[in-house]
């Protein structure tokens, strides 16, 4: 295949409304903080079922602000995933508290909550879940955990725009939750970020942190930071949500057409729906086992070159990664599963962007290699 035919493994999906409504905010002459940011806010809080949302400048922004706004600080302890991006851990490292590493469930990928359990202290503040590829994570269970111990419990939503867990959609489950709107998210703003939460004190404490600590117009009773979100990127934003649920169900629509033919292929696991979960496939994961006749990577460059784009989403857990490791932070238990999903995991292309020919072709290629 030739280089215009080559599948990107993520591209975002815009069109006119998007510039139209680019347009609109530069013809208007407010291009930082204003009224789409706020209209933003609203429709992204009905959307998400909670009482308030708070826009700012990126994901990684979302996470810190949320644990400033619950007073996360040096001593603490924060129980997450290894297996996420490394903002997640990062996040709670800029509180100087310190991350403490759970292993993952080796079906959902997602934090396992009995492993969450062995690891509760009386220093531990916090647990942040990530709803990883854009499947949810067992919030029931968490939730039960985090009142028995008396913990705030986070969303990282940043893969799961329009997830839902038992019906209901995520970033309405926990005490506060992060979103991200980065360029390859199910809905993107460029960069931006959301926190969405029905903590009235929290959302305003954020609302005063993205904004130099302001109380009122240059009245900064706190330390706070520059991390708004623009009007541009808030418009872009609104018609993204319009549309995320087309967007989404595009991706579910590949991912089916995907998985009832990889199903069938001796040492490739697909993703997993469970049943109290609607899986939006931010990432179409599976896994390359040994009973398949590549490794993860020679498939991955076979795919390559027959113009099939794809990404190993992630190779390295966060407590091997050279920063954790010279602050000593590792896995407590040892993290397995986490290192066993960074050996075995390959992402492939789902966007909205991938036709179902296209995605029957991703499938029936590593079906076909798997015959080799």
């Amino acid at each position: 295949m030739g280089s215009t035919s080559f599948i990107p493994v993520a591209r975002p999906l815009l069109g006119e409304e998007e510039f139209e409504a680019v347009r609109r905010v530069l013809e208007s002459g407010i291009l930082a903080h204003g009224p789409e940011v706020e209209a933003f806010e609203r429709e992204f809080a009905e959307f998400v079922g909670v009482d308030y949302a708070v826009a700012v400048a990126n994901g990684t922004a979302a996470l810190d602000l949320i644990l400033k706004a619950y007073r996360i600080r040096e001593g603490d302890e924060v129980i997450t995933t290894p297996f996420s991006f490394i903002a997640t851990a990062n996040a709670i490292l800029y509180q100087g508290a310190r991350p403490v590493f759970a292993d993952i469930d080796p079906e959902t990928y997602n934090l396992d909550p009995d492993k969450v359990l062995e690891l509760i202290t009386p220093r531990t503040r916090a647990i942040i879940v990530v709803h990883l590829y854009g499947h949810p994570a067992d919030m029931k269970a968490f939730r039960k955990i985090a009142e028995d111990h008396k913990l705030i419990l986070i969303e990282d939503a940043a893969q799961a725009h329009g997830a839902e867990y038992r019906g209901r959609i995520v970033g309405s489950l926990g005490d506060a939750a992060a979103f991200s709107f980065y360029a390859t998210k199910n809905m993107t703003t460029g960069e931006g970020g959301m926190v969405t939460t029905n903590d009235r004190r929290v959302a305003e404490r954020i609302r005063m942190l993205r904004d130099h600590g302001q109380a009122e117009k240059y009245l900064h009773v706190e330390l706070g930071y520059n991390l708004r979100m623009t009007n541009i990127a808030a418009a872009i934003g609104r018609v993204q949500l319009r549309r995320l649920p087309q967007l989404n169900s595009r991706r579910r629509e590949n991912a089916e057409v995907m998985t009832r033919i990889l199903s069938r292929v001796k040492g490739i696991v697909p993703p997993i729906e469970k049943p109290w979960a609607r899986h939006v496939y931010h990432q179409y994961v599976i896994r390359v086992t040994s009973s398949y006749p590549y490794t993860r990577d020679e498939l991955a460059k076979l795919l390559r070159e027959r113009g099939i784009g794809t990404a190993v989403h992630y190779p390295r857990i966060i407590p091997d990664q050279p920063l954790y490791q010279s602050l000593g932070i590792g896995c407590p238990r040892g993290c397995p599963e986490a290192r066993r999903a960074a050996r075995e995991v390959l992402s492939l292309p789902v966007h909205p962007h991938v036709s179902r020919e296209q995605a029957e072709m991703i499938a029936r290629t590593i079906a076909e290699l798997g015959r080799s």
